[in-house]
């Protein structure tokens, strides 16, 4: 673009608008006569449509992600009531064994999650049931570093080996260290077929709440 010889570029222009805010309202008339193409159909419209247009398509932008926030919040809300009754059940657990149904049933019925498993060693008090059945020193190490839930693909061969038959249709998986204070004494594996059950870039704020109150709900029982 040319104005008077000179050569003009965009940018010149824009600076030059940016710079007098006051030369639309000086040619009032440029407005009404100036078109652009409309952004769908190419069809000329005015720079007050463009505008418009521009205006709904950031209120919708808006629009959805708000309702995606609340979506989120929803959701949060939901895990929390789940949450909150498994805390009640295992408050009033008074038994070892009973803690163990209410952690299955709860995670199963509940949460939803099809394969729950329960391991604990470094225990004082032992009971003749899988859930103390002995975990390698190499499986202790790696739970012993976990600084937080593991969510991912079902790929470590002896936690798969607890799962049994319905290990080879694992996809995902969550293993939860329980702690009693810094040291780790047993592992929670949740399992599922669905591989975006459980996701390295997922939130495990709840999940180790879980783990919190789980262990708490054994060292209680079983020292």
């Amino acid at each position: 673009m040319n104005v008077n010889g000179i050569p003009m570029q965009a940018k010149d222009i824009s600076d030059y608008l940016q710079a007098h805010p006051e030369f639309f309202d000086e040619n009032p008339d440029l407005l009404a006569h100036i078109t652009v193409p409309h952004p769908q159909n190419g069809q000329a419209i005015s720079l007050t449509e463009r505008q418009l247009l521009t205006l709904r398509e950031k209120l919708a932008q808006v629009q959805g992600k708000l309702s995606e926030l609340v979506g989120f919040g929803e959701e949060n809300d939901m895990i929390a009531e789940k949450v909150h009754r498994l805390s009640l059940s295992l408050l009033l657990a008074d038994t070892f064994e009973s803690v163990n149904h209410t952690v299955y049933m709860h995670l199963q019925d509940d949460f939803s999650v099809p394969h729950v498993l329960l391991r604990i060693w470094n225990s004082i008090l032992k009971r003749p049931s899988e859930e103390f059945i002995e975990v390698s020193e190499e499986l202790r190490f790696f739970a012993a570093d976990l600084r937080q839930p593991y969510c991912g693909p079902a790929q470590f061969p002896e936690i798969l080996d607890w799962f049994g038959e319905s290990a080879e249709h694992l996809a995902s998986m969550a293993l939860i260290p329980l702690r009693r204070d810094a040291q780790v004494f047993g592992m929670l594996a949740l399992g599922s077929e669905d591989p975006q059950r459980f996701f390295p870039e997922m939130g495990t704020m709840y999940v180790e709440r879980i783990g919190d109150l789980v262990g708490a709900a054994v060292l209680k029982q079983i020292g």
